[in-house]
């Protein structure tokens, strides 16, 4: 039996581009803080790697500082928000962000929320920014805005740009974060273009290894010195994040960037013309359609099953070869509804009944052709067994 993966926003399988980089590398075993031949020669593999995620990012070069590698676009996240809010000698002020951003995010503003910050999360129904609540929220005592581009669950696709700009205009100040795990090379975008200070992204979301990410740090957020680590240590990755370098996985990193870049423009067509063939078939079946209301990624279906428990259907479809998820991987094991499908504005029971499919370039029609026969399938035993 041919297995189908439709799980993309969970992880995405590696390409043989990333695979092949990072054999090659395994013979460089040197460490890159060392002044030795070996040393140089790992340092140089990170240098050409860091170029690489730069270039995608929309930077014609990369200053010191500018681009640091992490273990996962969670620490990336983690660095940004509570490297920026400790740089304050006087932790006060207001962070915004949604009422439905991902873990990475969520669980760290709510650490800082014990901690005596105030935390204003702006609702998302229907995957749309709620811009009255921003326009109110957004203000002079606002230290950090941190908002995600995509949004894991629904594939919404939030208004930064505007979101930003506004931001900048009533506090010159303010720092600007953007968790574009699920953003990155799904939609076109630099940091220039979102007006953001801090980018989080990540290798295994790309075709990618696991245990790779990156934070994009603002040439102004540098300067004025808004941001320190969170881990202490050797000083590496120019002193923001210590702990030696992740050569073969930043390598592999590197490598499946430089491929996603060169086929960006097909990726993304193919995504959404996929995207759109599938909600076309799913929609016969008489399924919810959970599309936001304002721009979407090319890459993720929301989709809630009629009484039946997501759990429940995901295991039926894994054993049919096909796998997708009820949502969030990082959230899987979570015992309460989706917190992004509840912002979103379903119901307990529906957000509870509901699966994600993502998508990559490397799905086609007959992917989806596959999930609706079996998921129809599945549909009419597992209502058979509840009667």
């Amino acid at each position: 039996m041919k297995e189908i993966y439709l799980d993309n926003s969970a992880t995405t399988p590696l390409c043989e581009e990333s695979i092949a980089a990072m054999t090659k590398a395994m013979g460089v075993f040197g460490n890159p803080s060392s002044l030795h031949t070996a040393g140089l020669a790992a340092e140089r593999l990170v240098s050409e790697a860091r170029s690489e995620v730069a270039q995608a990012l929309g930077l014609r070069s990369v200053k010191p500082g500018q681009l640091i590698f992490t273990s996962s676009g969670t620490e990336a996240t983690n660095l940004a928000i509570r490297g920026c809010v400790y740089a304050k000698a006087r932790r006060s002020g207001k962070i915004v962000t949604t009422d439905s951003e991902h873990p990475a995010t969520e669980n760290t503003l709510r650490a800082l929320e014990a901690e005596g910050l105030t935390v204003v999360r702006i609702a998302t129904r229907g995957g749309v920014l709620d811009m009255q609540q921003v326009e109110r929220e957004l203000d002079e005592s606002t230290l950090l805005v941190s908002m995600m581009l995509v949004n894991n669950e629904t594939g919404a696709r939030y208004d930064l740009e505007r979101v930003f700009t506004l931001a900048k205009q009533r506090n010159p100040q303010v720092v600007t974060h953007c968790d574009a795990v699920q953003g990155f090379l799904k939609c076109r975008f630099t940091p220039m273009s979102l007006g953001a200070d801090f980018i989080s992204i990540s290798a295994h979301k790309i075709h990618g290894p696991k245990g790779v990410g990156a934070l994009y740090v603002s040439a102004d957020v540098l300067k004025q010195r808004r941001l320190v680590p969170i881990l202490q240590g050797g000083g590496q990755e120019f002193g923001f994040r210590s702990g030696t370098e992740n050569v073969i996985g930043i390598v592999g990193f590197g490598a499946a960037v430089k491929k996603g870049m060169s086929e960006l423009n097909g990726s993304i067509a193919k995504m959404t013309s996929l995207r759109d063939y599938a909600l076309q078939k799913l929609s016969a079946l008489g399924l919810k359609l959970n599309v936001p209301m304002g721009a979407t990624a090319p890459h993720i279906i929301n989709v809630t099953l009629p009484g039946i428990k997501s759990e429940t259907m995901l295991h039926y479809l894994s054993g049919e070869g096909i796998f997708v998820s009820s949502g969030s991987a990082c959230s899987s094991h979570a015992k309460e509804p989706s917190r992004s499908l509840k912002a979103f504005g379903l119901s307990d029971k529906d957000a509870d009944c509901s699966i994600r499919i993502s998508l990559s370039a490397d799905n086609c029609e007959d992917d989806v052709n596959a999930l609706v026969n079996r998921l129809e399938n599945g549909l009419a035993v597992l209502i058979r067994m509840k009667k």
